[in-house]
């Protein structure tokens, strides 16, 4: 699903990422750990098309990224590619059902077809009740489903996330990290996860440890 091969970046006299080279499997799960500072969410930003390296290679689902201009870029990023950050980033003017869809009308989806499919999600993230809701009717842990589910709108190959339980109580961590399980075994998705938590981290099929820019 993904290859890198001698990725590095720097942000003026700062090397951030050394030479990374890494690949993940289809259907896997991968946590990132490490220090702050030592690359981890630069190279999940390089991974996700958010940021180009300085040097080295990255394919996604057999495709060189490199090789794509900005329109391009970007609908394969809307195409093949769901995030979900620390802070859902949720639009405060639309309801949770249209936050969940936005990706699909992007994507040039009819209307019927994108709230179907992200009606499906939120029934299966036991939301369906809450769809029309504004993100300020909703908890921080149901705010968090409703960017995991418009993470997941459009079918992507992978999913990206950074630090995606870091905002929440323990109780609604601990939910989430089994969710991401459940979204793999339901819908055979992909997951590189940026994370602190350890626990969470020892979840995964692989835990990748950076230090000062490389993997060790």
């Amino acid at each position: 699903m993904i290859k890198i091969a001698g990725v590095t970046k720097r942000y003026g006299a700062l090397e951030v990422l050394k030479g990374i080279d890494l690949t993940v499997s289809r259907g896997e799960v991968v946590s990132i750990v490490g220090e702050s500072g030592a690359g981890k969410s630069t190279l999940l930003q390089i991974m996700g098309t958010l940021d180009q390296a300085d040097t080295g290679k990255v394919w996604i689902a057999d495709t060189d990224i490199s090789t794509l201009n900005d329109k391009p870029l970007s609908t394969f990023r809307n195409e093949k590619i769901g995030f979900i950050f620390q802070f859902h980033h949720l639009l405060p003017e639309f309801n949770a059902l249209e936050n969940v869809c936005l990706p699909a009308f992007i994507r040039g989806d009819s209307q019927k077809d994108a709230e179907r499919r992200g009606l499906e999600l939120l029934t299966f993230l036991g939301l369906k009740a809450r769809a029309t809701h504004q993100p300020n009717e909703l908890s921080g842990g149901e705010q968090q489903r409703v960017a995991f589910a418009r993470a997941l709108v459009n079918q992507p190959a992978i999913v990206f996330a950074d630090e995606p339980t870091g905002n929440l109580d323990s109780k609604n961590a601990d939910d989430l990290h089994q969710l991401v399980f459940r979204l793999r075994e339901e819908f055979g998705q992909t997951f590189v996860i940026v994370t602190h938590n350890r626990e969470f981290a020892q979840m995964a099929d692989r835990v990748v440890t950076m230090r000062d820019g490389r993997i060790l």
